[in-house]
């Protein structure tokens, strides 16, 4: 099983520069365009922050520029909710956020949530829903936790792949989490403990990183629109131009396989926006 795994493209209402530093519309063809020579891919999985205020446009261009890749490959795509996406506009234009090669909608949402699960060639692939609106962190709801349960308690034949927006790891030298990622991972960890989840893919952070939730590997690829930069003072944060994506590779010897691609960009590491101390003091304060 290959999978391409992309993360917070945050496209806005019109491809214009916006709020992330950069055109995002662009930085999404562009590494679409890096990523025109992969084969065998099985599925591509989008881990939220589709659109960066949750326009229906937005939606309708993501669908559009990454549908058109898709159909290229063969290949299913699998969205995600994300903190800056809106469940309504989402489910209007993405529907269950699991999509056939071609387009049609090929599951069944989970409830009032943007959770879904589908099958791919024996691997079960389940979408989870932590946002939480208004909010950056994120939570899954004890709805949605009984729901997968459900849906986990009978083996798939090969495994499981589990993908939500918002990582249940973090790193201490930064506010990432518990104060902004996933506030319940204890909750999700018993969820899947003894299950056949092999991998867990999220995003969020616009970085890469790998750990564990108990004896699960979670990856989390950096974004599409830009990269945080963690070479930053402390408390404080910076993001550089920079659009990358990872390969999954599931059922080898090794399983599971990371790889990450970063766009060919002539201006990447450029500066997009930095948040000073008090700002960042801010937001922690204010997310709790």
């Amino acid at each position: 099983m290959r999978i391409l795994h992309l993360s917070d493209t945050h496209l806005e209402r019109t491809d214009a520069p916006g709020a992330r530093g950069v055109n995002a519309t662009d930085s999404l063809r562009l590494m679409l365009a890096e990523l025109r020579h992969q084969r065998d891919v099985d599925a591509i999985v989008v881990t939220g922050d589709l659109a960066d205020d949750g326009a229906v446009e937005a939606y309708t261009a993501v669908r559009d520029l990454v549908g058109a890749f898709a159909r290229s490959l063969g290949a299913p795509v699998f969205y995600t909710t994300g903190n800056h996406d809106e469940r309504g506009a989402f489910g209007k234009v993405l529907g269950s956020g699991h999509l056939a090669a071609d387009g049609t909608d090929r599951a069944q949402a989970a409830g009032g949530e943007c959770a879904a699960v589908s099958t791919v060639g024996g691997w079960r692939f389940v979408t989870l829903d932590s946002l939480v609106p208004g909010k950056i962190y994120g939570r899954l709801s004890a709805a949605q936790l009984d729901w997968l349960r459900g849906e986990l308690s009978t083996p798939a034949e090969h495994g499981t792949v589990l993908a939500l927006h918002h990582p249940p790891i973090g790193l201490d030298i930064s506010a990432t989490q518990p104060v902004f990622g996933l506030r319940n991972p204890g909750e999700l960890a018993a969820a899947i403990r003894g299950s056949d989840v092999r991998v867990l893919l999220a995003g969020h952070y616009h970085l890469q990183l790998f750990g564990m939730l108990e004896s699960v590997p979670v990856w989390v690829t950096p974004g599409v629109v830009n990269r945080i930069d963690l070479t930053t003072a402390p408390g404080t944060e910076r993001a550089v131009r920079g659009a990358s994506a990872s390969l999954v590779e599931l059922g080898g010897p090794a399983s599971p396989v990371f790889h990450t691609f970063h766009a060919r960009d002539p201006r990447a590491h450029e500066t997009v926006y930095e948040v000073d101390e008090a700002r960042m003091r801010e937001l922690i304060a204010r997310e709790g």
